[in-house]
């Protein structure tokens, strides 16, 4: 094989690669105002709940013919793929304090069901190389099966914020615009650092917990997540998780070691609070957490 032919199948590699890396961003999201966290070889992508990751497989020497050689290149490429996934895994935000990694040291059962749970990622998307190697890009969602191991299993039972000494005239509850209650709580979070977790909670400035597994019904939370992350306001606003009449609170800081948590004010706390249909909503996990 000559130079030219050489620098010819590096570039049409190199290209290939970008055409799959763009195909694997488009694959899982990468829209504007979507929160994607890139991690290793691969990623989280918070506002879809997909976590992503990618592999490279070489064709070997010995294969009989070219389709055993691509079919030997996949397989090659899946198992880095979900080795690489499994690593993903690991480094997501549980809670707080906690990440994946340390339930898989702390119980070998968590440790099997979550690498049970990564071997059967599926397969997003497959680029063959000219030189006859092949990319996997492999996924799993994050809510389902991962956060059903992760969440504590007993939840709800939360006790609501007592209201605040009453003054001399008793004050309106507040409520939405047109008189009636609220159906969802936006937290406005930019500014402040947070991360995104599988297990947040939000806080009040006394460091009670206004939301968090404590309040919200598990089977809810198990299938759509604790909470829905997303970079603009106004998206979140019009996001059905929260329907037609959210309650948009401004968070004042970040709790906690890993900076999951947030914390808001007593008074938004209270108006949180102060109607069960707002306990109702947060029950069904219709919270949206607006980050930078």
């Amino acid at each position: 094989m000559n130079q030219r032919t050489t620098h010819r199948s590096v570039a049409l590699c190199l290209a290939g690669l970008l055409l799959f890396v763009n195909a694997a961003s488009a694959q899982v999201g990468g829209r504007v105002g979507d929160v994607i966290e890139s991690m290793g070889n691969g990623g989280v992508d918070w506002t879809t709940g997909m976590i992503t990751a990618t592999g490279l497989g070489a064709p070997p020497e010995n294969a009989v013919n070219r389709a055993q050689a691509r079919a030997m290149a996949e397989r090659a490429a899946f198992i880095v793929a979900t080795r690489n996934l499994l690593e993903v895994v690991k480094g997501i935000r549980v809670d707080s304090a906690t990440l994946v990694e340390n339930f898989i040291v702390s119980s070998d059962i968590i440790k099997t069901e979550v690498s049970g749970f990564v071997q059967g990622a599926q397969i997003l998307k497959k680029q063959a190389n000219p030189d006859g190697s092949v990319e996997v890009l492999v996924g799993v969602k994050l809510q389902g099966d991962l956060l059903n191991t992760m969440i504590p299993k007993q939840t709800g039972g939360g006790m609501p914020v007592p209201p605040a000494q009453a003054p001399a005239a008793p004050m309106p509850v507040p409520q939405a615009s047109n008189g009636t209650a609220y159906t969802g709580l936006i937290v406005d979070a930019r500014g402040t650092g947070v991360r995104p977790a599988m297990v947040p909670k939000i806080r009040n400035e006394e460091g009670r917990e206004v939301y968090g597994s404590s309040f919200v019904n598990r089977q809810y939370a198990v299938e759509q997540g604790m909470v829905g992350y997303l970079k603009d306001v106004a998206a979140a606003q019009s996001n059905p998780r929260v329907t037609d009449r959210p309650l948009v609170v401004k968070a004042i800081k970040t709790d906690g070691p890993n900076k999951t948590d947030l914390v808001i004010s007593n008074a938004d706390a209270q108006t949180l609070h102060g109607m069960k249909e707002h306990l109702s909503f947060l029950e069904k996990a219709r919270v949206m957490v607006v980050l930078d």
